[in-house]
């Protein structure tokens, strides 16, 4: 017995559609992840704190006793002096074999040098900087795609911290000050590399102020879920969409799927902002969040 044809046409196009959950981690970090140092700056340190803790974890979820890793600087403006620090960070950890990606250009990165590394490696850091370098130089390249089809297919980690850790979700912000976050339509936002979709990355979220400006984001698509990590404070997302908190600090969480009314829309008039019916969640560590799939990316 067959299908009517567009019954049969809907199956197919359901088939197409279907993602794969991932088996790969992502650790996102929000900045100023503990070095070692007995002390978190800027704030007092919670009473279960522990020195390179989320660096700790990112080595753990490997799960190799001779892990293999690869740290990527371009964000950054002094890629050698911060792959010389978290070679030495990952050495203390335990971990001998780390290499160094950084590129300068599009260009430099389109080639497939890079792609049996990316098949050797078990876990990636992506360092801070410039998150708008990672998505321009990094986006469509024969690096990324092996990198994602890493994340989907096999049991790596993936983590970034600051820039680095913006640059995994979508929308990205990448400008938008303290200055102008409070004016409608002031923030600027592109597509990120999209290992989160649907999910807006927020780094220094505490520390910075930036609760407004993500705020803008997810009100100009309240199907994204705003996530603001404080520093040294991490989320570890599992199978696409499970988080965890762990760090120090605290994450904020901006849901704008109840979004009754805004003034988002009057972009061409400088008015300071508002949004009715936000729902804002705080989570410490050790607490876990289900990201909301309002447009299910899995099976």
């Amino acid at each position: 017995m067959h299908l009517p044809i567009e019954n049969e046409f809907l199956v197919m196009a359901k088939k197409q559609n279907e993602c794969p959950v991932p088996n790969g981690t992502l650790i996102i970090i929000g900045g100023k992840e503990n070095k070692g140092e007995d002390g978190i700056e800027n704030r007092e340190k919670p009473d279960d704190f522990f020195p390179l803790e989320i660096l700790k974890r990112f080595v753990e979820l490997t799960h190799k006793e001779e892990p293999i890793v690869e740290v990527i600087t371009t964000a950054s403006s002094e890629g050698e002096q911060t792959f010389d620090e978290y070679k030495k960070l990952f050495k203390e950890l335990g971990v001998n074999k780390v290499g160094h990606i950084h590129h300068f250009s599009r260009k430099e990165a389109m080639g497939n040098d890079l792609v049996d590394r990316v098949k050797k490696a078990h876990g990636f850091f992506i360092s801070g900087g410039d998150q708008l370098k990672l998505t321009s130089i990094y986006g469509g390249t024969p690096f990324l795609t092996a990198l994602k089809e890493r994340y989907i297919n096999d049991k790596i980690v993936i983590a970034g911290t600051s820039a680095g850790a913006m640059a995994l979700s979508t929308p990205m912000i990448f400008a938008g000050s303290k200055e102008v976050e409070e004016l409608a339509g002031e923030i600027k936002i592109t597509t990120g590399l999209e290992f989160m979709k649907d999910v807006c990355i927020d780094t220094h979220f505490v520390n910075r102020g930036r609760f407004v400006r993500m705020a803008q984001v997810v009100v100009t698509n309240p199907t994204s879920i705003g996530i603001g990590i404080e520093e040294d404070t991490a989320i570890v997302v599992r199978e696409g969409n499970e988080a965890e908190v762990i760090g120090s600090g605290l994450i904020i969480i901006i849901d704008g799927l109840h979004i009754a009314e805004s003034n988002i829309v009057n972009i061409s008039e400088k008015k300071t902002l508002t949004i009715k019916n936000l729902r804002v969640h705080i989570l410490g560590c050790g607490e876990k969040y289900s990201v909301p799939q309002a447009n299910p990316p899995h099976k």
